[in-house]
């Protein structure tokens, strides 16, 4: 029997019509439709089973990819591929596929909300009221600052293009060189790391975690900011070094910090003080990874997922 495991919730909640595409090719459809994550144990015997999955967050290290002797095609629901080890499928010959832009502007809009909140302290004011408070904070305004994007993908675009459209001056980095006709749009100009930490008042995260990514963000580069900057990571956890970032938020080396992702979630499962210390400050947001998590951006990558798998798998 042809299976193809899927993991990922949002499958299940939107993919009626795409499941019927896998099936007309004879597969069988093992759909995650608990709405709650597959536990490491279930998925590692699923795994083993499969000729195709859908992964979201799932770990499928070299050990489990080395069991799974039946695996054709491997697909990310999203874009990160973190969570797979390249190289063992590559040596297995395990195709390997993800949706770019499949939720790419999802995950911009979820950046300029952060970036909203934080210069005008929603999150802090509006837990304030609930609780019977009416302080008045007096936040500032994004039109003419300064928004420096590291990464100029599918995502880092869709910031630009928002931030461009109210105002804001757009400083990019990216480690390779950016042809004028992708700036120009958003009046953007292309810059050095040292630059965008120096001069922006706003910082936002679009790059992948690599070892030459993880810490990209971390005490030495906290000290280069404005004590008025606010940073945005929606990309990955570990990217920003997170102990660093509570040093510098207590330290008011910089104002603010929203996050959606964690190196290890959820947070508080570390069971570290200052961990806990740090979900408690005003000035620090932490979303529990929904920024992809729109209705669109769903049903964009259950039909790019499903188009990915068919191609990987008759191709």
């Amino acid at each position: 029997m042809k299976t193809i495991l899927v993991t990922p919730r949002g499958y299940a909640r939107y993919g009626g019509e795409a499941r019927k595409r896998l099936e007309a090719l004879g597969y069988t459809m093992d759909i995650n439709d608990t709405g709650k994550p597959v536990p490491r144990e279930v998925f590692v015997e699923k795994a083993k089973e499969a000729t195709g999955i859908i992964v979201g967050v799932d770990e499928l290290d070299a050990d489990l990819l080395k069991e799974c002797k039946n695996l054709k095609a491997v697909v990310k629901f999203g874009v990160g591929v973190d969570n797979i080890d390249l190289p063992t499928c590559d040596a297995m010959g395990i195709k390997v596929g993800r949706c770019v832009g499949s939720n790419s502007n999802a995950v911009a809009e979820l950046t300029m909300g952060m970036m909203f909140a934080a210069a005008r302290d929603l999150v802090s004011n509006a837990m304030e009221v609930k609780n019977g408070g009416w302080s008045k904070p007096t936040g500032f305004e994004l039109y003419q600052k300064k928004l420096g994007i590291f990464g100029f993908g599918n995502i880092g675009k869709h910031v630009a293009r928002m931030a461009h459209g109210i105002g804001m001056e757009v400083m990019v980095y990216d480690v390779f060189d950016i042809p004028k006709a992708d700036l120009e749009p958003y009046g953007a100009v292309q810059t050095d790391k040292e630059a965008i930490l120096k001069e922006c008042d706003f910082v936002t995260l679009h790059i992948p975690l690599l070892d030459s990514t993880r810490d990209f963000i971390s005490t030495e580069e906290f000290k280069m900011m404005k004590p008025t900057a606010v940073i945005i990571n929606a990309a990955r956890g570990g990217i920003i070094n997170e102990h660093a970032l509570y040093e510098a938020l207590k330290n008011k080396e910089i104002k603010a910090c929203a996050s959606d992702v964690w190196t290890s979630e959820p947070p508080l499962a570390s069971g570290e003080e200052w961990v806990a210390e740090l979900l408690k400050m005003d000035n620090f947001i932490l979303t529990a990874h929904i920024a992809s998590r729109s209705q669109e951006a769903e049903i964009n990558t259950v039909n790019m997922s499903t188009d990915t798998m068919i191609q990987l798998l008759t191709e």
